[in-house]
């Protein structure tokens, strides 16, 4: 098990991160956590912001009482604000907000009117530090992540395949396009460490075919590698039909029942992981309390996929997934950007 304490290796580390994020003298900040939050994660914010001498807040929120069916974990829309107009007031006027909350605000109902207030987010997510040192931002990843979306933004198709039988389509077009290497200095940027992500959320009727997950792929709700294999059938957006006789797609299938909720079967977003310091192997290292398992959404060349909310599509739930699958071959508008597992061309490292 790994120990929670202040380390000056880390503290160095989020010295680094917080200045790649545009934070120095006289910085305006909040570092928002919830009780539930890591105690070490909120401390080494604080010492980080303190010696690069910020000017800066703490708001601690009482992490709400449970009301969803089954476990929520990984969403990406923190609870914890709960609509509070004088955290929300705070946060407004502040040019960065640290945020160390379980779920992390990126999505939380509270952010839009927060961002239209010209504030920029970092989602310090909910790993231990040893996790995110591994994982720390580097400056050079930032160019190759931008082109990534770019990329994807100039494309019309993706189509993602797999010699275990994956064939997917998704029509990218308008489809809004972003991701993060783990640090943005603009009003409004989202930064999320660990970083190092290209995504699409598709529109309405866009996504279509078949994904089969292979044993050695990732649910990062269960924060688990798959033991057998899981085949998905996609119409129109929607998981239509989960098939498998094994542990993993019955553990899959019982989830997504217990949210009594069409809308949890829908598609989030798509995409693929740019972050050299991610590893896949690691998941088999930590103990499920260290980790969050946001790592494995950006190791360098997965495909990861998403189910649940998509506010682009207009479809909002609480049921969530986060599946990043090994040896996947991209291609956009038929120009391969991962083959078999592997970043190509300016992508690659």
């Amino acid at each position: 098990m790994l120990q929670e304490r202040i380390e000056g290796k880390w503290l160095a580390c989020f010295r680094r991160v917080f200045v790649l994020n545009g934070i120095g003298r006289a910085t305006r900040v909040a570092i928002v956590s919830e009780t539930q939050s890591r105690p070490v994660l909120v401390q080494l914010s604080d010492l980080a912001c303190h010696d690069l001498g910020a000017d800066y807040c703490m708001i601690t929120m009482p992490t709400p009482r449970q009301t969803a069916p089954v476990p929520v974990k990984s969403t990406g829309t923190s609870l914890a604000i709960q609509g509070n107009r004088a955290a929300i007031e705070a946060m407004k006027q502040c040019e960065i907000i640290v945020d160390c909350t379980v779920e992390g605000m990126i999505h939380a109902a509270e952010w839009p009117e927060i961002e239209a207030a010209g504030a920029r987010i970092l989602v310090v997510c909910n790993e231990h530090p040893e996790i995110l040192e591994r994982c720390e931002p580097k400056a050079e990843l930032g160019p190759r992540v931008a082109l990534g979306i770019q990329m994807l933004r100039e494309a019309r198709e993706m189509r993602v395949t797999s010699a275990a039988g994956t064939d997917l389509v998704i029509d990218l077009t308008d489809a809004p396009c972003g991701g993060t290497p783990g640090f943005g200095t603009t009003p409004g940027a989202v930064a999320h460490w660990p970083g190092g992500l290209c995504l699409a959320f598709p529109g309405t009727n866009t996504v279509n075919g078949r994904i089969v997950m292979d044993v050695g792929d990732m649910n990062l709700t269960f924060k688990s590698y798959l033991t057998s294999r899981i085949d998905f059938t996609v119409e129109n957006d929607f998981v239509k039909e989960i098939k498998g006789d094994g542990l993993d797609a019955e553990l899959f299938r019982e989830y997504m029942d217990a949210w009594e909720d069409p809308l949890a079967y829908g598609f989030s977003h798509v995409g693929w992981g740019m972050n050299p310091g991610a590893r896949w192997i690691s998941g088999a290292l930590y103990d499920k309390r260290d980790m969050q398992a946001v790592e494995f959404r950006a190791w360098a060349g997965n495909f990861l996929w998403s189910t649940g909310a998509n506010q682009y599509a207009g479809r909002f739930t609480e049921g969530h997934f986060d599946l990043p699958m090994r040896k996947c071959t991209i291609t956009l508008d038929g120009l391969v950007v991962v083959k078999e597992g592997r970043l190509q061309g300016d992508l690659a490292s």
